[in-house]
């Protein structure tokens, strides 16, 4: 009895091993043929009727502020030039007196200047980032009715992307599809010596991937 056993174990124990050998393997998954585009991110949202309007919409709610500080500027070389040609003829006390002035209003208008600059720092971070999550959302559809299985951000300074075709690049699409999307009509030229809106800023990052994050104007 135990040498059958033991027969019956031998020919169970080689024929396992051959039919597992021989099971066939489940057949490999097709491959996903990659297409490719490249999109100058921040300089998509940039150009957009949205943002341009909103950033000409900032510019003119900081004009006062600026015609504040210019009228500053004017009124401190003003009384540096005073000094200068006044300066021989004047008392040490009063020269120290008209320097001390200067100086003191030259304190003023730079804390005005800072504190101008931070609120509109603050305010364009807002505007840029409540643009770029939209064009992202834009750019994330369009890539997926167009096939395209990887997006790559050429605006970043730090990019793989050493060489794209003209043909790759999605970057004037999205602003269309976008512009469409949105409504917001094209912005009028800018008046002669006014300031451009940026092109190139850097928002916080929409949670399913990034783009840029925030520039100030100048």
């Amino acid at each position: 009895m135990k040498h059958s056993l033991a027969i019956v174990f031998m020919l169970v124990s080689g024929i396992v091993p051959s039919a597992i050998a021989q099971t066939p393997s489940a057949p490999a998954a097709p491959a996903v043929p990659t297409k490719v585009a490249v999109i100058a991110f921040q300089t998509a949202v940039g150009q957009t009727n949205e943002f341009q309007r909103n950033f000409a919409d900032l510019q003119k709610k900081y004009e006062p502020k600026r015609t504040q500080l210019k009228a500053m500027a004017d009124e401190i070389d003003g009384l540096q030039k005073q000094l200068q040609a006044q300066g021989d003829k004047l008392s040490d006390a009063e020269r120290a007196s008209r320097a001390k002035v200067i100086d003191d209003k030259q304190k003023s208008a730079q804390r005005l200047a800072e504190d101008a600059r931070n609120d509109l720092q603050g305010e364009m971070q807002e505007i840029y980032n409540g643009v770029a999550g939209k064009v992202f959302d834009t750019l994330t559809k369009y890539s997926q009715q167009q096939g395209y299985t990887l997006v790559l951000d050429v605006s970043e300074q730090q990019n793989p992307v050493l060489y794209a075709t003209d043909s790759t690049n999605i970057t004037k699409p999205i602003i269309d599809a976008y512009n469409i999307k949105s409504g917001v009509p094209a912005p009028p030229p800018p008046a002669p010596g006014s300031a451009p809106a940026p092109t190139s800023t850097r928002p916080s990052a929409p949670s399913a991937t990034r783009p840029p994050a925030s520039t100030t104007p100048h």
